[in-house]
Formats: C-alpha cells, sequence, structure tokens
C-alpha cells in the first residue's frame, strides 16, 4: 500500500507540476506577445508621425533595431521596405493589417511561419494623405521559446523530481503508518481515521463471528478427537487424492507411523494392494471393502467415500480387528463340523445295531451285547449333546446363575468320592489335600471344573497311576491342583488342549467315552470365575493343571 500512495503521490505531482509549467508558458508567452503587440503599435504610431512630418527624407539613415518598416501606398504598392526590394514586393492592399488600417486608420495582425517556426506582429497606421505606415517583428513560437529553455526546464523538472519524491515518501509512510498501527484483535479501539470507523465496525462483528465459528469447530475437533482418540478401531480422514488429513492413534499404531504423515499419501504408509484398490474404488465414489494382515492380525478395512454436490471430496477409512470374528467364525465352523461328525458315529451304529435287531438278523444269545451297545452309544450322545448345551450357556455367559460362597475343598471332596469307583476300575489312586478355601462362585460351574480335570486325570492315566487333588486358600482366593502320573501331553498339543474337540489321541479318547469338550467346559467356567488356568506337563510322566481363584468380591 505504501508503494501505491508513493507512486500515486509522485504521479501526480509530477502530472501538476509540467501542467503549471505549460500553463505558465502559455500565459506568458501570451502575456508578453500582447506587450510586444502594444509596443509595435506604440512604434507604428511615432513612424507614422515621422512620415507625416519628413515624408520619404524620414527614412534616410533610419536604424530600425530590428523592427521592419514597410510604406504602402494608397493603391497598395509599396513605397518602402527597410529589409526587402520595392519591385520584388507585390500589392498590400489585400493583407489585413493594412484592410484594418484603410477602414479605421489602425490595424494589426499576426501570421505564423511553419517553416520559420516563428510568428510575425504586423501594426499599420494610415496617414493623413491615404498612405499606411507598417511596423513588423518577429516573435519566436512556443516550441521555440520551450527549447531554448530546456536546459533551465529539465533543472527545474529535476529538482521539482526529487523534492516530489522525497515528499511522497515522507507523506505516504505518514499516511501508512497509522494504518500499520491498527489493532485488529481490538477494532474499535482505534482512533486514527475516522474514515475507517465503518471499517473497523465491520471488522470486528466479522471477527466475532469468526471466534464464535472457530470456538464451534474447535469444540467439535474436540469431541471428535475425544471419540475417536479412544477407539480402538483406527480411523483416517482422505481428501479426494488420497492424503492424509487426520488420523488417529489406533490406526497411527496399526500402520507403524505417527501423526507426522499427515499431509502424506496414504500409500506412503501402507503400500499393500489392497489398499491401492480401496483408495482406487474410492475415487469413483464406491463404498469399499478390505481385509489386509496387520503384525499377524487381520484387520477389516472399510472406506466411505464423503460427497458432496454429486462430487467425492474425500473418504473416511475405517479400520476394524477381525482377528477374533474371524477366529470365531472358524471355531464356529470347526465346532459344527465336529459335531455333526461325533454325533454321526453313534447314530450310525444305533441305526446299524437296530436295524439288526429289527430285521431278526441277530441270534438271540448276542442280542444282549446289541442292546448294551446301542445304550452305551446313546449315553454317550447325551454326554456330548449335555457338554454342548453347557458350553453354550458358558459362552452366553451364565449370567442368571446365582453366586453364592462355596467351600472349594468340600466339593473336591464330593468329586474325588463321585469318582472314587470309576478310578478304582482303572486301578488308579486318588487323593484329597489340602484345606478349606471359601469362594465365592457359581457351584454348578465350580463343580465341572474339579469334575472334568479330575475325569481326565484318571481317563488318561497309567494303571497303579495316581491323582492328586489339592485346595488351599491364597491371597483371599484359593487354589485348585490336579496332578497325574499318566500319559502326560506332547509340548506342541499343549497349546490347543482347552480348544473344543481337541484330543491328543483321538482313538484312546473315544474308547474311554470322551467327548472333547471336558477341557473346554473348564476353561469357560475358570473364565467367568476371573481364574487363571496353569498347565505343566511331560510326556510319559505325567501332568499337572492349577486353577488359580482370585479374591472373591462381594
Amino acid at each position: 500500500m505504501t508503494k501505491r500512495i508513493f507512486r500515486s503521490i509522485c504521479f501526480v505531482a509530477i502530472a501538476v507540476f509540467l501542467a503549471s509549467v505549460a500553463l505558465f508558458l502559455c500565459v506568458l508567452y501570451d502575456y508578453f506577445g500582447n506587450v510586444q503587440q502594444n509596443q509595435l503599435k506604440t512604434q507604428a504610431e511615432l513612424a507614422a508621425q515621422g512620415v507625416e512630418n519628413a515624408g520619404a527624407d524620414y527614412f534616410e539613415g533610419l536604424d530600425t533595431g530590428g523592427v521592419r518598416i514597410t510604406w504602402i501606398d494608397t493603391d497598395g504598392e509599396v513605397l518602402f521596405d527597410s529589409e526587402a526590394s520595392m519591385a520584388e514586393m507585390g500589392n498590400h492592399l489585400e493583407r489585413e493589417e493594412i484592410k484594418e488600417a484603410v477602414e479605421s486608420g489602425y490595424g494589426e495582425s499576426a501570421r505564423y511561419s511553419v517553416t520559420l517556426m516563428e510568428r510575425t506582429l504586423y501594426s499599420a497606421v494610415r496617414l493623413e494623405d491615404g498612405t499606411v505606415v507598417r511596423l513588423s517583428v518577429a516573435q519566436n513560437t512556443m516550441l521555440t521559446l520551450l527549447l531554448g529553455m530546456s536546459q533551465p526546464i529539465a533543472i527545474i523538472i529535476a529538482i521539482a523530481a526529487v523534492l516530489s519524491f522525497f515528499l511522497a515518501y515522507r507523506l505516504s509512510r505518514h499516511i501508512t503508518e497509522p494504518l500499520n498501527r491498527l489493532n485488529l484483535e481490538d477494532p474499535l479501539n482505534n482512533e486514527d481515521y475516522d474514515e475507517l470507523s465503518p471499517l473497523l465496525r465491520r471488522i470486528d462483528a466479522q471477527q466475532r463471528q469468526i471466534r464464535r465459528q472457530a470456538g464451534e469447530l474447535r469444540k467439535q475437533q474436540e469431541e471428535f478427537e475425544a471419540v475417536t482418540e479412544n477407539m480402538a478401531e483406527g480411523i483416517v480422514l482422505l481428501n479426494t487424492k488420497g492424503v492424509i488429513l487426520s488420523i488417529n492413534r489406533a490406526a497411527a499404531a496399526l500402520f507403524d507411523t505417527t501423526r507426522a504423515c499427515v499431509g502424506q499419501h496414504m500409500l506412503s504408509v501402507n503400500r499393500s494392494r489392497e489398499m491401492s484398490e480401496l483408495l482406487s474404488e474410492t475415487e469413483r465414489g464406491v463404498l469399499s471393502e478390505k481385509t489386509v494382515e496387520l503384525k499377524g492380525r487381520k484387520y477389516q478395512l472399510d472406506a466411505s467415500p464423503v460427497s458432496e454436490d454429486g462430487s467425492v471430496t474425500g473418504a473416511a477409512l475405517l479400520v476394524l480387528d477381525v482377528t477374533e470374528k474371524e477366529r470365531a467364525e472358524q471355531m464356529r465352523r470347526e465346532f459344527t463340523a465336529n459335531v455333526s461328525h461325533e454325533l454321526k458315529t453313534p447314530l450310525q451304529i444305533i441305526a446299524g445295531s437296530a436295524e439288526l435287531l429289527s430285521n431278526g438278523i441277530v441270534k438271540e444269545e448276542d442280542r444282549m451285547g446289541f442292546y448294551t451297545r446301542i445304550q452305551g452309544e446313546a449315553q454317550r450322545m447325551i454326554r456330548l449333546v449335555e457338554d454342548i448345551i453347557r458350553l453354550s450357556h458358558l459362552d452366553e455367559g451364565a449370567d442368571e446363575m446365582k453366586r453364592e460362597d462355596v467351600d472349594l475343598f468340600a466339593l473336591a471332596d464330593e468329586t474325588v468320592k463321585a469318582l472314587r469307583a470309576e478310578a478304582e476300575s482303572a486301578h488308579v489312586a486318588v487323593e484329597l489335600e489340602g484345606e478349606r478355601a471359601v469362594i465365592r462362585g457359581v457351584s454348578q460351574l465350580l463343580q465341572s471344573i474339579v469334575y472334568n480335570l479330575c475325569d481326565n486325570a484318571i481317563k488318561y492315566n497309567r494303571p497303579n497311576g495316581s491323582v492328586t487333588v489339592a485346595v488351599k486358600p491364597e491371597n483371599g482366593g484359593a487354589v485348585l491342583s490336579v496332578t497325574d502320573t499318566g500319559i502326560g501331553i506332547p509340548p506342541e498339543h499343549q497349546d490347543r488342549i482347552f480348544e473344543r474337540f481337541y484330543r491328543v489321541d483321538k482313538s484312546r479318547s473315544k474308547e474311554l467315552g470322551g467327548t472333547g469338550l471336558g477341557l473346554s467346559i473348564v476353561k469357560h467356567a475358570a473364565r467367568l470365575h476371573n481364574a487363571k488356568i496353569e498347565l505343566s506337563s511331560t510326556e510319559g510322566i505325567g501332568t499337572a493343571v492349577t486353577v488359580s481363584f482370585p479374591e472373591s468380591l462381594t
């Protein structure tokens, strides 16, 4: 702004100066022209008086001093001329100044010569005998006068330009300095220029509106960040070119980056083929979904285009951890397949045996064996269905089941007594150690934990083996341990034995009547009591399972 004001002031000052010089020269030229014309008139009257008194003798030895004198007869013939030969001069009767002098006694005129670049002034006086005396003098034109004064005019212009520049600089600084001092944070507190009051009032109103809108945006931003920062899911906002506008903490951690990635292209953060395809589809306005693997886990990428007036202006990328979902889905499929398989075998045995019996093919003495087999397979199916129902119930949380104070030692004692007959038939000794330990829980679920652990310890033991059940209070809770001297569990199977239908030795498990769901029930029941399970097993030596129950909260 200072430069514009400076240039404007300089331009106006120089323009005014040049116009003033031109006007001054015109006025001065006209003024001196009139003065010279009046002097020429006076000289013409004096010359006329001399010719009246002395006649042609007046011209002898006359010093004209640069003024041309011409004496014209009444018929227009030149009688005398101080600068030209009379024979070469034509009739002057039609000259303007001569005609005026003949008619009124005095005449004057001025004529320009383009070739000589000068103006000639004429003054003519009529004598008593009718002749006319005319005086003329040459006057330089305006252009000649200007050329002649070019040097002083140039000096004056240079001085005027320097002065104009200096004054323009001072004036522009003086004008803009108050503007530079304006306090735009408080526009109404400025008193430099009254003319700026409407502008300052409008700025103040706009600033209030901007502060209000900025506060609303800040509040919305804080709410958005408060929501997204505490989300386990990753959220990334992109523009139309795939450049990151915002990324929350979860997404930054998943993609191994930081908030510094804002402003970078999404492919610089994740260069997977799925991400490239996702961005391409999003740019076309297509709602896209892809699954990628990050850090050994499965994540679902959902990209939703953001449209405005029919055109895509950006996209919101949601990153969901679907590892557990896919794992649960896989387990559901495996569970369905296992259930189908486990039910198919006894059903086929029952159906086959029943068919043989109904067709009368079985001998009378063999019928009891078929009845026993049908009964055994039916019992196996019942146990399987009961275990499946119990697991489904545990999956739902079993919240409606009543919690009460349970003596884990007494519960273990009842279970050991119930399994004493089974242990004796398997030639396995079962012992209970410990003391009273009361915890708060669901008695039925706690009994299933003890029963399944002891049942497995007996079934997978060796003849003349032993099972030791120990219960003791610890840190306000209780610890249950079941140790056997059985066949043990190979290391490669130890991480999976709590899965549904998982068996280390499938043939032996079926011979022993196991459903493959016992340890899975133990795991779910322990989880509902916030208990921790620890397994220690050595193949060929034995297995120890420890369940630690935390302090009960009432």
